[in-house]
């Protein structure tokens, strides 16, 4: 089902740009915010087919479209990590923080939707890296 869910956003989002005119030029500019580098492509791929939501492992974290490396910080003992299309800080649920697998490059690692009103901060998983 999330599967779907991923897919689906990504359908939605694609033929973004040709709808609202923003020119090819823009859209290499943004790649790369949106897209892993060409050198980590192929470790973040594997790493996130495989991965399961912690807190219900028949679900997956969806894919690389939905998972990206983060930046993140700690707030009264709580971690937030930065959604990379609007760079908001947005509240990890502990629950969805992995534990049971390490990480592909040591850095964190979040699988998010983007913001929409349906899905308002939502966290599908979140790795900690040890570099933080």
């Amino acid at each position: 089902m999330l599967n779907r869910v991923c897919k689906l956003l990504l359908v939605i989002a694609l033929p973004f740009p040709l709808m609202t005119g923003v020119g090819a030029d823009e859209v290499g500019q943004d790649a790369t915010h949106r897209h892993h580098p060409l050198q980590d492509r192929l470790l973040h791929d594997e790493f996130y087919s495989s991965w399961r939501m912690p807190d219900n492992p028949v679900l997956s974290c969806c894919n690389s479209a939905d998972c990206y490396p983060t930046e993140m910080h700690y707030v009264d003992g709580k971690v937030y990590a930065r959604r990379r299309e609007d760079g908001k800080y947005i509240l990890i649920p502990a629950q969805k923080v992995e534990r049971n697998r390490d990480n592909p490059d040591g850095r964190n690692h979040l699988c998010a939707p983007p913001p929409s009103a349906s899905l308002v901060d939502a966290v599908f998983c979140f790795a900690l890296g040890g570099a933080t």
